[in-house]
């Protein structure tokens, strides 16, 4: 089955090129003109990856993912948002709320279709690995249904945080620089900038906040980060 995309942008012109790459790449795209109708979809069916563009009538992309994170069926789903904002500060405001990657408008389809497979690859566990469990203390996570529990009550993670933390609790007590990080849990594109990590480690603590387990997540100074028990 072909992988599927939802494409929420409000410009006819750009949604109708986005699912003409797509459905080139050989997958499967269902394309809406505003929040509310990728909502609607959202209902009924649930997308491999969303394509979602930043400034929208009415909910705009910022709160479409909120709403999206919120919901117990559709947190786990990965969103690249599409933005012609440059400023740092946005980019860093969507990797915030939820959003996996972003694209810069104007795009190349090949950077697009790219981008797409380096995020579904990072956000798929490994094969190999989908009956494993990892445990540290209480906090367990599970490959096989992707989730994380502490004492039996569900932590929820966004997909790049389940992977970094998959990565963290794989390789206990062990200090990685930022650019380490992005190979490992990111993959090898060249897309995304070492201080996206610190967005993640931040959206990571606050999820782990709440069971006291953010304290597992260590800085440290002039290396990276690591997580301990200790």
């Amino acid at each position: 089955m072909a992988t599927s995309v939802l494409v929420v942008e409000d410009d006819a012109a750009i949604r109708d090129m986005l699912s003409f790459t797509l459905k080139q790449a050989g997958l499967s795209c269902v394309s809406v003109g505003d929040a509310e109708s990728g909502l609607d979809v959202l209902k009924n069916d649930q997308p491999d990856m969303i394509l979602l563009d930043w400034m929208l009538p009415g909910i705009d992309g910022i709160e479409f993912i909120r709403r999206l994170r919120a919901n117990e069926f559709l947190a786990n789903i990965p969103v690249i948002m599409l933005t012609a904002k440059g400023e740092s500060e946005d980019m860093v405001k969507g990797l915030a709320v939820g959003a996996d990657d972003y694209v810069n408008k104007p795009f190349s389809p090949p950077e697009l279709i790219a981008r797409i497979k380096a995020v579904l690859r990072r956000c798929l566990p490994p094969e190999n690995e989908d009956a494993q469990k990892l445990q540290f203390a209480n906090l367990v996570l599970d490959t096989k249904s992707h989730r994380v529990t502490v004492d039996d009550v569900r932590v929820e993670l966004g997909p790049t945080e389940f992977r970094l933390l998959h990565f963290f609790m794989k390789n206990p007590e062990r200090a990685y620089g930022r650019s380490q990080l992005l190979d490992y849990v990111w993959g090898d594109t060249v897309y995304i900038e070492e201080r996206t990590v610190d967005v993640h480690i931040r959206r990571l603590r606050k999820a782990l906040e709440p069971t006291g387990h953010d304290q597992f997540i260590q800085t440290v100074r002039g290396v990276g980060y690591r997580f301990s028990v200790d």
